[in-house]
């Protein structure tokens, strides 16, 4: 039985940053998103609390993301490092 799979999408502000980021850290955030398509709640990922939206780590970086199941659709909303990317959140 095949699993469905996900979309991604960046937010503006999450495409950004992803850019502004080394070659490195771009590949490695590649393919945790790659990851989060066949299964965006592995056990990996951590739901937030206080909203609707998980994060996952990758390396020093996060990459926070909604997940919305009956468009299977996940947003990603921002991508940074873990010292600051939870004061942008507030």
């Amino acid at each position: 039985m095949s699993q469905a799979r996900y979309e991604v999408e960046f937010t503006t502000a999450a495409s950004k940053q992803f850019r502004k980021l080394d070659k490195q850290p771009q590949a490695r955030i590649e393919q945790a998103v790659e990851e989060l398509k066949n299964n965006p709640r592995h056990p990996g990922v951590i739901k937030l609390t206080g909203r609707d939206a998980y994060r996952v780590r990758v390396g020093d970086y996060r990459v926070i993301f909604e997940i919305e199941d009956g468009k299977l659709l996940i947003t990603v909303l921002r991508i940074g490092s873990r010292r600051d990317i939870y004061e942008s959140l507030k």
